[in-house]
């Protein structure tokens, strides 16, 4: 291919729309509104779309992976956002030591899981 590949985006589903909208605003993602069902959401050059429609086994079997490259920083900054005191159904797991690197899990007040971490450096 010679054009450039400027991004991929994926599409997530949710299952109330404008608490997920207020969830992705306060875990930092800007949001631009591109119809009443559809929002794409942007951090640091990166982004997602996120629909209003919901499918249970489509949701349920959501996840991104979001590289950082100081996991433990960002964790503690995550942390200070309180975002399960804040919304209902979401829940932070404690980092994790993996053979290729460290992540913790975030999952949204949909369920969709986000796997945040960092890879080792060689």
């Amino acid at each position: 291919m010679s054009s450039p590949v400027l991004s991929i985006r994926a599409f997530i589903g949710t299952r109330d729309f404008t608490v997920s909208r207020s969830f992705y605003r306060a875990f930092g993602f800007s949001e631009v509104v591109i119809s009443p069902a559809l929002s794409y959401f942007s951090l640091q050059g990166i982004g997602f779309y996120l629909q209003d429609a919901y499918v249970q086994d489509w949701v349920d079997n959501s996840m991104l992976f979001l590289q950082v490259a100081d996991v433990e920083q960002y964790w503690a900054e995550l942390a200070a956002l309180d975002l399960p005191g804040t919304y209902e159904g979401v829940r932070v797991t404690p980092i994790r030591q993996e053979a290729w690197g460290k992540e913790g899990f975030v999952y949204d007040p949909s369920g969709i899981l986000w796997h945040i971490g960092e890879f080792n450096r060689e």
